[in-house]
């Protein structure tokens, strides 16, 4: 089944009907009778699991007795949301959320404890990745993967780029993910991308011994408009979770803190990347 990527602006329409809901002192399942839909179609609608059609948001504004002014700026919101993004292309891939939570944000900050997040990774590190991970996936299937990988790396020098801060733990610099070649090749994009002025890298050494990051990787999405909560997005292998309530971001947002304490700062994480880039090349010639 096709993952969809809820926009910021669906995320913020959905909101805001729950909210005129609520406010309306009505339950999900009385408005779903009203609007002879089922409930969890309404509760679906709520959590931005689906869209809602222009014909069901009217009805909605109707029932809530929603002002005119009101109305018409949900209604614009409700038209943005249904302009065409490039990633809906891939919408047949579980990773197309990720865009869609990238598009927009202000500040994407990101953990990783095993790989060269996708934003940074080389066509020949990103190839080996999915290789190795995707045991059950086929040759075009891999493709798409990486073609999708590929597409959001434009985001980072894009006219309105978000500022990116990863913090990568030492191990994701050491692991020789496709050999000594590849690797070396990853580590030199990593210290080239980190000239860009709105991406900041560091290294978590290997030193810093236990740290608040211990419990796994995660990416903090920041938006600029308060109307849109930060969203934690955690991946893995057999599913992904995103997660909006502020006492998950705040808590997310502290441990992020608490690695760029513990990691090296970014100009000794670039010494330390090129050192080991060395190491690297010397094993190429040897």
């Amino acid at each position: 089944m096709a993952r969809r990527s809820p926009t910021v602006r669906e995320r913020r329409l959905a909101r805001v009907l729950r909210h005129l809901r609520e406010e309306a002192d009505l339950t999900i399942e009385e408005v779903a009778e009203k609007l002879e839909m089922s409930a969890s179609t309404v509760s679906r609608i709520e959590t931005a699991q689906v869209g809602v059609r222009p014909r069901d948001l009217g009805f909605l504004l109707e029932l809530y007795e929603v002002s005119e002014t009101d109305r018409d700026q949900l209604l614009q919101i409700a038209r943005e949301r249904r302009q065409q993004h490039w990633w809906q292309e891939y919408a047949d891939l579980p990773t197309v959320v990720v865009a869609g939570f990238e598009a927009e944000a202000s500040t994407i900050s990101q953990y990783s404890t095993q790989l060269v997040p996708g934003l940074l990774q080389t066509e020949a590190y990103a190839r080996a990745v999915l290789e190795a991970i995707r045991l059950d996936a086929k040759g075009d299937e891999i493709d798409r993967r990486f073609e999708l990988r590929m597409h959001r790396q434009a985001l980072l020098t894009s006219e309105h780029a978000p500022e990116y801060w990863a913090v990568l733990d030492e191990a994701v610099a050491r692991r020789q993910v496709g050999g000594p070649v590849v690797m070396a090749e990853q580590l030199g994009q990593l210290i080239e991308t980190a000239k860009l002025p709105n991406v900041t890298l560091q290294v978590l050494p290997f030193t810093s011994g236990a740290h608040a990051g211990m419990d796994g990787e995660f990416t903090l999405y920041h938006y600029r408009e308060s109307a849109d909560p930060d969203v934690v997005y955690i991946e893995n292998t057999g599913s992904d979770l995103h997660l909006e309530a502020p006492e998950v971001t705040r808590r997310y947002s502290k441990i992020f803190d608490r690695l760029r304490a513990a990691a090296h700062n970014p100009g000794e994480s670039i010494r330390t990347l090129g050192v080991i880039q060395s190491q690297l090349s010397a094993v190429e010639r040897s």
